[in-house]
């Protein structure tokens, strides 16, 4: 399916803003059950769906964006929003960080995909500039996963566990 500029720019904004909110929503429940080093992970991925909205809201400026419905977007749920696998609060701080990059794995493979339809080439640049941007975020979660301690059963052990990364 393929996107005009405006409507990218649009579903991008959601995106990201969709990704703050359940991103605030996990700090506050972790906090509430006092597990801070979580609650402050979450925090900081808010703030960076935050800073990454702001930097397309910039981008988007010089276009007249349209304020799609939430039954009018493309997805049943935004790509950067993980399912409820992260309401746990006894959640520990390397599987938080799994669950928020497989987030911004989804978010790439969404903007690569809108990128390789592209019929338009600003919009093409556009969304491969955003996949870029996800694939830096994905990385720096990775970094952080190598300095995080292993629990004792990872998400991969858990019979209910998330698809594994790629």
């Amino acid at each position: 399916m393929t996107y005009t500029l405006t409507e990218f720019l649009a579903h991008a904004v959601a995106m990201e803003q969709e990704a703050a909110d359940r991103y605030l929503e996990l700090a506050d429940m972790m906090e509430a059950h006092r597990n801070d080093a979580v609650a402050a992970l979450f925090r900081e991925m808010h703030r960076f769906s935050l800073m990454h909205r702001d930097s397309i809201l910039e981008r988007a400026r010089p276009h007249a964006l349209p304020q799609l419905r939430s039954w009018e977007y493309r997805w049943r749920s935004p790509p950067e929003v993980g399912g409820e696998e992260a309401f746990d609060y006894m959640l520990e701080p390397y599987n938080a960080l799994r669950y928020a990059r497989v987030n911004e794995v989804r978010a790439l493979k969404f903007y690569r995909g809108v990128a390789a339809q592209a019929q338009d080439e600003e919009l093409r640049r556009m969304a491969a500039a955003f996949a870029d941007e996800e694939r830096e975020h994905a990385q720096a979660l990775d970094e952080w996963l190598a300095r995080t301690p292993r629990p004792a059963m990872t998400w991969e052990e858990d019979p209910e566990s998330l698809e594994p990364l790629e």
